[in-house]
């Protein structure tokens, strides 16, 4: 089953007088959508009663809820104390997801910083194994982390990076933020071709159940010569990717992901379009 939600609460949630995520669930099952992404993008600062409250009504109106880790994560950060830090946080968010009655944990892998991006991609594949093992020791390998690519020329994450570091465990499925590889390759995406070349990667790579439940980030995004500078609206003309071709070529293979709107603002509407998108292809 494919699943269509935004991040976090869009601007028109505020505007109808909601003021709780607690009101997030019905909200967007009203209209039309089944999935809910949470971010503690600036910090884990939610309780467990409210995320339990939160997915309660998550269960009962069939909204999927998953949760983005901490953007401080920084697996190639040379510093172990921070390294542990990078652990706590992805740990931390894996029990908060819990707590939502989710098990979805997506995180940012690494920054290129002063070393090569060779030296940087080989600590943090060394630190994502060690991931791994925490994991286990702290059983939590039945829920799913989820590396994303990254839209920065100088981050660790492009679709290649992500799936060799998903090799690790079969706990890790990536995370395949498309506006964010459309940036960093400087609109590269365009045509169902495009779209599909990194789908077979994800298959070839991980087989294909893995594959198929991918976590999809999906959002028009600016560019400049270094990648990613912000997230926009589907309103916008300028900048892509456009959802149309990725979702013939989800269809085509009979994927099951769950794909997270990031628009600027609109995130639950573009959420909304991408689903009718979707469901209209013959």
């Amino acid at each position: 089953m494919i699943r269509f939600g935004p991040s976090g609460n869009s601007k028109r949630f505020y505007d109808e007088g909601h003021i709780s995520s607690v009101d997030a669930p019905k909200w967007l099952a009203d209209m039309g959508l089944n999935a809910y992404e949470y971010s503690f993008g600036r910090g884990i600062n939610i309780s467990d009663e409210k995320a339990n409250a939160i997915g309660e009504l998550g269960k009962a109106f069939d909204i999927a809820i998953s949760v983005h880790a901490p953007y401080y994560v920084n697996f190639a950060n040379p510093s172990e104390e921070m390294a542990q830090k990078s652990f706590d946080y992805v740990l931390r968010s894996c029990r908060k997801v819990r707590a939502f009655y989710g098990n979805r944990v997506v995180f940012h892998p690494a920054t290129v910083g002063k070393m090569t991006r060779k030296e940087a991609v080989e600590l943090t594949q060394k630190r994502i194994a060690t991931l791994a093992r925490l994991i286990v020791e702290n059983k939590m390998d039945d829920c799913i982390f989820c590396p994303e690519t990254m839209g920065k020329i100088n981050q660790i994450g492009d679709a290649e990076e992500i799936v060799e570091f998903c090799k690790t465990a079969d706990f890790f499925v990536p995370t395949i933020d498309f506006g964010h590889l459309n940036a960093r390759t400087y609109g590269s995406l365009k045509t169902e071709e495009d779209f599909e070349r990194i789908i077979a990667l994800l298959i070839n790579g991980l087989g294909f159940e893995r594959a198929s439940k991918v976590h999809i980030h999906f959002s028009k995004i600016e560019y400049s010569a270094g990648g990613e500078v912000r997230h926009l609206t589907f309103a916008d003309t300028v900048f892509g990717p456009q959802f149309e071709p990725l979702a013939k070529v989800l269809k085509k293979y009979k994927l099951e992901p769950v794909v997270i709107c990031e628009s600027d603002g609109t995130q639950a509407d573009d959420a909304l379009t991408m689903k009718n998108i979707y469901e209209n292809i013959i």
